[in-house]
């Protein structure tokens, strides 16, 4: 379970408490922190620029010539061979002097006779695995927001100023497989209490039952099935608070119908999954042991065979998940 510092500290008043003295504190009440990784340790002078002119370098067909506004009196160049850049980004920039992951310090250069005054960052050369990057950023640059601050620290921003700790959980501590059941070990530790996070929507006047019902066969492996109908969903990226939680937990963000699914999963410890009501094949969801050799595709697009003991929700055919 990896156990983001700063997302603690929305449960639990961590005053006084480095992550060093707390990992000490946790292991020492049962439950081993196996490490703790400073995302952005050792790195500085990484900023939120605006690309504000883009256009092809005149002597390498695969480099642009950006104009970045970076938060001070004038622009700067900064070549860039990202596919992605363009203009009207909110990127992370390097600026001149600043220090990446493995102590790589940016200098001031020319490349194919074009000065560059700082690098336009992927999240891959922020330290981040390449494993956890959106997809849509895994080969390019990372782009922020449009209401992201110019001039403002992107290692903040992407929460790389971070302290994550591991923590090394037993069969028997399933309750500390999620921030809130951290937060009660961690408050019950302290002696302070723990702070649950505000709620709160509107609920609509039609009724889940009338789109959709729901069927248990299997009772005993699978006590309680829930299900709700949202209504004018609009898929996109995810804030960016969200996927920066995401991946500081090992979660690589996809969209924002996947990954409040996981954040609730991370914060709770309650499994979620969201299906596409048109594309779901029925009305019903139906929940029962996999027959001998029936087949499921999984997100990786790969053909998986099931046996009897595995548990699978079905449209009341075929498996939709396990």
């Amino acid at each position: 379970m990896f156990v983001s510092y700063k997302w603690l500290q929305e449960y639990v008043d961590l005053d006084g408490m480095t992550p060093e003295i707390l990992a000490e504190k946790i292991t020492r009440s049962g439950i081993e922190v196996e490490g703790i990784e400073y995302k952005g340790e050792g790195m500085k002078g990484v900023v939120i620029g605006h690309v504000l002119e883009r256009e092809q370098h005149p002597n390498a067909d695969k480099l642009n010539k950006c104009l970045v506004d970076i938060g001070e009196e004038e622009p700067v160049q900064i070549i860039c061979g990202a596919p992605n850049v363009d203009r009207g980004q909110k990127v992370a920039v390097a600026t001149v002097g600043a220090v990446l992951p493995g102590n790589f310090k940016i200098k001031k250069a020319k490349l194919r006779g074009e000065v560059s005054n700082g690098m336009i960052c992927s999240l891959q050369e922020l330290g981040i695995q390449g494993k956890l990057v959106p997809k849509e950023y895994a080969e390019g640059i990372f782009v922020f927001p449009g209401d992201a601050e110019t001039g403002a620290d992107a290692l903040q921003s992407l929460a790389l100023d971070d302290a994550v700790l591991e923590l090394g959980l037993t069969p028997n501590r399933a309750d500390a497989m999620n921030m809130l059941g951290v937060a009660y070990e961690v408050a019950a530790i302290l002696g302070r209490e723990v702070k649950f996070p505000e709620t709160a929507y509107q609920a609509g006047a039609e009724k889940a039952a009338d789109y959709i019902s729901v069927k248990i066969e299997d009772t005993e492996a699978n006590p309680l099935y829930a299900a709700k109908i949202i209504k004018n969903v609009k898929i996109g990226p995810s804030p960016l608070w969200m996927q920066t939680k995401l991946i500081n937990a090992g979660i690589r963000p996809h969209n924002n119908v996947v990954d409040i699914t996981n954040f609730v999963l991370l914060e709770y410890g309650q499994p979620l999954h969201a299906f596409d009501y048109d594309r779901f094949g029925s009305k019903e969801v139906v929940i029962r042991k996999a027959y001998e050799n029936e087949t499921i595709t999984t997100l990786d697009e790969q053909e998986r065979t099931l046996t009897l003991e595995h548990l699978v929700i079905t449209n009341g055919s075929l498996p939709q998940a396990v």
